[in-house]
Formats: C-alpha cells, sequence, structure tokens
C-alpha cells in the first residue's frame, strides 16, 4: 500500500437524507460487477471513525455521479457500498482488512473470456467531495458512450453459467524486500500494518509469511563462500537459517496472532596469511532461530527480535614455514626406519629361536 502523506477529507455535516451510492451484498454483488465497466465500491465499517468521515462525502459524490452519468441512461459508472459487518463473506472474498477500502471493478473488452472481470485496483486518492468527483471523471473519460452501451447490453444477455465471477485468490499479500542499517546492539524488526486514514479489522489480518532469505552482515558471493567451505566445511550453515522456510497461521489458535521469531547472533571471521601479513578472508553473522505464534490485543505482526553476542569466533590461518616441513619429513623418515628395526628384530630373533628348537630335537 503506498505510504499516505496527507489526504483532503471533506467537511461537510453528516446528513444521512443523502444517499447518492448503491448498497451492495453478496446477492447482487456480481451481477452489478458485470453490467457497469466501472464500479467503484466503499467497503466500510459502520463503527470506523475513517468511515464517518468519508460517508458525507461519499454520498454526494454519488449523487453528482448519479446526475452526471445516469445508470439507466449511460451506464458508463457505478458508486457503490458494502457494509462490512453485515457481508462478512463478502468482505473477507476481496480480502478488506482496512476501513474503509475503495476499490474499482473494471468490466473490460475480454468480456466473454473472463466473465468481464479484472483484478480489482485501489483508490488512495483525496476523500472530499470535488476529489472523489474528479477522480471519478477521470475513469470515466477514457471510455465511449457508444461502448458502454455495449458492454452492459453483452452483460445482460448472458447465460447465468457464464456469468459466473472468477475466483477470488484463496490469500492476499506482498512482497517485502530491502535491507535495514542496525547497530550492533539487541532490537527489532517489526512488519505491520500502519495507516493515518484507514481502521484495521485485526480478526481479519493474518500475518503468515515465507521467508525467502535473512541474512546478516553483506551478502556473500557463491564463490568466496565456497572457497571457506573447502577450507572450513562447516562454515556457512547458519548464515541464513530461516531461508525458504514458511510460518502459516491456518487460524486454529484464533485471531490476532503475532508471529515472533527470536535471533542469536554470532560473528565469526575468517583470517589467512598471506606473506606474513594477515588479510581477512570473510566476515558473517551467523544466527540461530526460535519462532512462536503470539496472541495480543494489539494489530498483528511479524517481529524479528535479533541480539548480537558479545563473544566471536575468529578462525585463522597458521601457515607451517619450510623448516617445519623438512622436520616433519625427517621425523617420517626416522619413524619408518625406526619401525624397520624393530620388524627386523623381532623377525632376527624369531628365526634364531626356531633353529635352537630345531637343533635340539635331533639331539
Amino acid at each position: 500500500m503506498p505510504v499516505i502523506n496527507s489526504l483532503k477529507h471533506g467537511e461537510e455535516a453528516d446528513d444521512d437524507s443523502v444517499e447518492g451510492s448503491h448498497m451492495l451484498t453478496a446477492n447482487n454483488f456480481d451481477s452489478y460487477s458485470h453490467e457497469y465497466p466501472i464500479l467503484v465500491v466503499n467497503f466500510y465499517a459502520p463503527w470506523c471513525y475513517w468511515c464517518k468521515r468519508l460517508k458525507p462525502s461519499w454520498e454526494k459524490a454519488a449523487k453528482t455521479m448519479r446526475e452526471r452519468y445516469d445508470p439507466e441512461m449511460d451506464g458508463r459508472i457505478l458508486l457503490a457500498k458494502v457494509d462490512c459487518t453485515e457481508e462478512v463473506e463478502l468482505c473477507r472474498r476481496h480480502h478488506i482488512q482496512a476501513y474503509p477500502s475503495i476499490r474499482i471493478f473494471r468490466k473490460g473488452s475480454d468480456v466473454r473470456d473472463d466473465h468481464g472481470h479484472h483484478d480489482h485496483e485501489s483508490y488512495y486518492g483525496d476523500r472530499d467531495t470535488d476529489g472523489l468527483v474528479k477522480a471519478m471523471e477521470e475513469l470515466v473519460a477514457p471510455i465511449p458512450l457508444e461502448e458502454s452501451h455495449k458492454l452492459a447490453l453483452d452483460g445482460k444477455h448472458k447465460t447465468t453459467a457464464e456469468n459466473v465471477k472468477r475466483p477470488a485468490p484463496k490469500a492476499g499479500g506482498c512482497r517485502i524486500e530491502g535491507y535495514v542499517r542496525v547497530k550492533k546492539v539487541p532490537g527489532n524488526l517489526i512488519i505491520s500494518a500502519r495507516s493515518g486514514a484507514h481502521s484495521f479489522d485485526t480478526s481479519e489480518m493474518n500475518m503468515s509469511h515465507v521467508i525467502s532469505h535473512l541474512s546478516f552482515g553483506r551478502k556473500l558471493s557463491p564463490k568466496v563462500m565456497s572457497d571457506v567451505q573447502r577450507l572450513i566445511p562447516y562454515l556457512g550453515g547458519s548464515h541464513d537459517r530461516l531461508n525458504g522456510r514458511s510460518f502459516i497461521n491456518h487460524r486454529e489458535v484464533g485471531a490476532n496472532v503475532t508471529i515472533e521469531h527470536y535471533l542469536q547472533i554470532v560473528k565469526t571471521e575468517v583470517i589467512t596469511r598471506r606473506y606474513s601479513r594477515e588479510h581477512s578472508l570473510l566476515e558473517e553473522y551467523e544466527y540461530t532461530a526460535h519462532s512462536s505464534l503470539v496472541q495480543s490485543i494489539y494489530i498483528p505482526a511479524a517481529k524479528f527480535h535479533f541480539e548480537l553476542s558479545p563473544m566471536q569466533v575468529v578462525i585463522t590461518e597458521d601457515p607451517k614455514s619450510f623448516s617445519h616441513f623438512i622436520t616433519n619429513v625427517c621425523a617420517i623418515i626416522g619413524g619408518v626406519f625406526t619401525v624397520a628395526g624393530i620388524l627386523d628384530a623381532i623377525l632376527h630373533n624369531t628365526m634364531r629361536l626356531m633353529k635352537k628348537v630345531e637343533i635340539g630335537k635331533n639331539f
């Protein structure tokens, strides 16, 4: 979701007499989405502060658009609303987790192939009456009046089987990637929903996630890692311990579930010596991880608690001198001669003993 810096909100008084938008339910939502080239829906909850603030502007904007683009005569656009406290399954099907959520449903040119329904778009613009009307005008502008009649006519003549809506994806989500600079002190990385213009339904939020890659320090190239592992085979097995792991909340434990990861990090450094100089071949941070599910009264989140150990593992390459090599060779040669002498003495004494025994038998 884009970061909302500042939105314009209407200052109109909440006048219940102004009702310009259509109320949609699970029974009529599909028929309306297939009938109009553009259907703009406000998914709201009556208890939400931001929904109450949006309501007068939304209804006035819907009334203005109905007067300019009559649904019966023009039929290019329709503004509607869904009460998510009444239509729980419908809102869940569209993955509504924050209120208000304004979605734009377009009926494309591929009506017959894809049932006239495209993936929705989200509206993040201003919420005052003028801003809403201007945004709706921009949506209608590219659609000729004749085309809207053709699309509407096609939609009305479709059979019931053809009008079956494509199933919504089973799960919504987003992809997060990047890096964060942190100090070498204990800290937390928290991924959570936050907005200055929405109210969240925490019971519908699921923080299940798959970790493709998580590591600390500079990313190691495969060549460097393979070179190090030739020297130290056990190294590098824990610098990306969470890679490829899935943490899925199947809702057996209920709603408002936060997934927490506790990471204990240890720095490992490999130092080599070349030409009497020390050279750092590798600096990596290996970690252990423990994960758990926690129920909370707050907005669900994915939390990573990390703590850098005061201990550090330093692996130093200590090359041997040539004289040490010669000494080892001489020791090996001397050992071979010593063992050969012992074997020769045993064999010689055994032969002498056997001869004495044979001489004794003859006499």
